[in-house]
């Protein structure tokens, strides 16, 4: 079906929940939706597709209310709206899951889900309410949370939970999720699937924005691809295909497959840990050899990102030793792993990686700023200068250098941590969840940066929760299950003895 037909087809439905014609909205001299014109219909799951930075963050914000439109026309349950604030969209109908967490921290999980829409006896908060409509929540979804944890002490899937539920709990009826399974295993991934389709049964109309596109073929009834701010095609999901919808999203056709990668490991041991213990680790002993891709698996919460962080010394050990080229560095901080040799890009770009507000260049040589500094004063041309260079090292996409990270798209933010990784030079980089929510683009450039540094003679300890991306890109794969090593595999893997050590089951392992 072509873009026009399409177009026109669903503008005239009469059950359209949301009619939109003609919306733009820039930032800056950057075109972020150009002339967007569709319609969503009530009670069905529509995916929305594209690459990063292709304008459905934006598109959705303005739906609502984060963002204004500089031009255009929304019209909703038949009203012409203009939201000002997502609190006014709210009171609308609209909800919004956005990508980027947004909870308070200090508060528990059942303020956080009812924040802004408590319901009272009279000024005070109906307390037995909240609780009754709290558990109605938790049985629709199957999720698993108490409801008096404090927020900061959950991991970042279970704060995903607490997203999902706070949009869930406004009884909209046009409830917006944008990547919500980003940080979810697989077995919650299948629960908020079978909510989504029991939210579309009870007439509520998702707005789903995801990069997974196997989810988006699974799950939505129709497809909307965006690319460079615009509409490209609009149709039933059952007429695409992953390779239909990368073409539309990217405008060329592309090899979804991972690399071949030949291997570039040696015989020499680059990083020996043995017997790590603390709270979470139990007697944690591998190696990792020069040019190796080692891969870390298992459930979230298995104790992967606690291997990482001990190797880094951003968490204390009880004992175990860590040695770099032969070197020890078990009682290393962060600040002298990154003198000896370590690097590390968090799982959280937003929260530990970036920041946001800084330039390009600031987040690129942060980390090396000592060697651009002479007589006490540091060269702007020639920090812009290394910076550029490194941004197009790692295909980094922007306008100018000096413009805030808060401005890049997921992908391209990930990039900027990869620029300043490249820019450190260490002998072993730490990658945490280093594609979470980037488009698939994205995520075969950053495959494709690891590859490259791995061949450079860089050892890489890489960690994901998509399991066919540890076994397209590792040399071989350590599963941790309960804060211990469980299993080893060496490329090529069988995925089904791979997972099957998730849960602890070992027969006929290695």
């Amino acid at each position: 079906m072509s873009r026009a037909v399409g177009e026109l087809l669903i503008m005239n439905s009469p059950t359209a929940l949301v009619r939109v014609q003609e919306l733009t909205k820039s930032f800056g001299a950057t075109a972020a939706v150009r002339s967007v014109s569709l319609a969503i219909n009530s009670g069905e799951i529509v995916g929305l597709v594209g690459e990063n930075g292709a304008g459905k963050s934006t598109f959705a914000k303005i739906l609502a209310g984060v963002h204004t439109a500089d031009s255009g026309n929304i019209e909703f349950n038949g009203e012409n709206v203009n939201f000002k604030s997502p609190y006014e969209a709210l009171r609308g109908g609209i909800a919004m899951m956005a990508q980027e967490i947004m909870l308070v921290p200090e508060a528990s999980v059942i303020e956080n889900v009812f924040l802004g829409s408590t319901p009272k006896r009279g000024i005070f908060p109906n307390q037995p309410k909240m609780r009754s409509s709290f558990a109605e929540l938790l049985e629709l979804t199957q999720f698993d949370l108490d409801p008096d944890e404090t927020v900061a002490r959950l991991r970042l899937a279970d704060q995903q939970k607490v997203e999902i539920l706070r949009s869930l709990s406004r009884n909209a009826k046009l409830i917006i999720m944008d990547e919500p399974s980003a940080s979810l295993t697989a077995d919650e991934v299948d629960r908020l699937h079978g909510t989504i389709r029991e939210l579309a049964r009870r007439g509520v109309t998702v707005l789903l924005i995801s990069h997974f596109l196997e989810e988006v073929l699974e799950l939505t009834t129709t497809t909307i691809i965006m690319r460079d701010g615009e509409v490209v095609r609009i149709g039933p999901t059952k007429e695409e295909s992953i390779d239909s919808l990368v073409s539309g999203m990217v405008g060329r056709s592309l090899e979804t497959r991972y690399f071949e990668n030949d291997s570039a490991k040696t015989e020499r041991v680059r990083l020996s840990v043995k017997n790590l213990t603390n709270q979470t680790l139990q007697d944690v002993s591998f190696e990792i050899h020069e040019g190796e891709i080692l891969g870390l698996a298992g459930l979230i919460g298995s104790g992967r990102t606690e291997i990482a962080r001990a190797i880094f010394g951003a968490d204390s050990l009880d004992s175990g030793t860590i040695s770099l080229d032969g070197n020890d560095l078990s009682n290393n901080s962060p600040r002298d792993s990154i003198a000896n040799g370590i690097y590390m890009i968090p799982e959280s770009r937003k929260e530990e990686g970036l920041i946001l507000e800084a330039s390009i260049t600031d987040n690129v040589v942060l980390s090396s700023l000592k060697r651009y500094r002479r007589n006490g004063m540091l060269s702007r041309r020639k920090l812009d200068s290394k910076a550029t260079t490194l941004a197009n090292q790692v295909d980094l996409r922007f306008s100018k250098i000096t413009q805030s990270a808060l401005s890049l798209s997921g992908g391209n933010q990930q990039k900027v941590l990869f620029g300043r990784a490249v820019e450190v030079s260490p002998k072993f980089l730490i990658v945490d969840e280093p594609t979470r929510g980037v488009d698939i683009a994205a995520k075969r450039a950053i495959h494709k940066i690891l590859i490259d540094l791995a061949k450079s003679g860089m050892s890489i300890l890489f960690i994901s929760s998509e399991i066919e991306e540890v076994l397209g890109v590792c040399d071989r794969v350590l599963v941790i299950h309960q804060g211990k090593v469980q299993a080893e595999f060496n490329a090529p893997f069988e995925q089904e003895r791979v997972v099957a050590a998730f849960f602890g089951q070992t027969s006929g392992v290695k």
